[in-house]
């Protein structure tokens, strides 16, 4: 039986890890499975349906028509709240807009604000690692966006009216991609998205859901680099999601059997 050690070499985790490049996409690493954990469902985010929030409703109707090749103009062109004023890029989100997991941050960072992806820093080189343990890459069956598409000035928490502004285009995203899994990634993503004042602790562990989709909680890389013991637990919260993923897709490949 591999011990925890054993699991955290696998993933890259260990806290010898080092910065390296961006793991190419062939990547797959094996990952060994681990007993299941307690999966009851928690419909933290109330009806089926998304929430509707930020500006009025003929905004929220235009942003919920968007398609693909109109999404990314519409959030550069956004002014709903004064973090148009201060950021250098907007940052609406990077990946297979047809992904199975959706990684959601809280705000885009200063690199990210000068280069207009998420996660491309130290913290991205780490989720990098996180996914290529699982068989996945940016890219490939994953989508990475963050809450707010602005830089907050000085990386602070985003206010309630900003998190307000920028809802209706994660939620268009969702609606878009139809993910099976939404991956919190650290607590102010978790709480916004599941609407609760709670600690991560109390939060990761379970299943919760977000507009109907299945949603896990997980620690921040940020906060991974900076707290290495704790990346034992984000790896089981990554099983937890994997296994969560494979359950979704398995009444999927036995609908489509049966209709061959």
């Amino acid at each position: 039986m591999p011990t925890r050690d054993d699991l955290l070499r696998e993933l890259r985790l260990t806290p010898t890890w080092r910065l390296r490049t961006m793991v190419p996409a062939s990547a797959d690493t094996a990952v060994p499975s681990l007993p299941a954990a307690s999966e009851s469902a928690v419909a933290s985010a109330g009806p089926e349906t998304l929430p509707e929030r930020g500006g009025g409703d003929a905004r929220r109707a235009r942003i919920a028509a968007l398609e693909w090749p109109d999404f990314a103009i519409d959030v550069a062109g956004c002014t709903e709240c004064e973090l148009c004023r201060t950021r250098r890029n907007t940052v609406p989100g990077v990946g297979d807009t047809r992904a199975e997991w959706l990684f959601v941050g809280e705000a885009p960072g200063a690199e990210e604000d000068a280069k207009g992806e998420p996660f491309v820093g130290q913290a991205g080189r780490l989720l990098d690692n996180m996914l290529a343990a699982l068989g996945l890459a940016r890219g490939r069956n994953v989508y990475i966006a963050n809450v707010l598409k602005c830089r907050p000035p000085n990386n602070r928490t985003p206010e309630p009216r900003e998190v307000d502004a920028c809802r209706p285009y994660l939620d268009r995203q969702i609606q878009l991609i139809r993910p099976r899994l939404i991956v919190a990634l650290g607590k102010s993503a978790a709480t916004t998205l599941l609407g609760v004042d709670a600690t991560i602790a109390s939060l990761r562990g379970r299943m919760h859901r977000y507009g109907g989709v299945p949603l896990v909680v997980t620690y921040h890389p940020a906060y991974l680099l900076r707290n290495l013991p704790d990346k034992a637990k984000a790896w089981e919260d990554l099983l937890l999601a994997r296994r969560t993923v494979a359950e979704a897709a398995a009444p999927a490949a036995g609908d489509s059997a049966r209709r061959s």
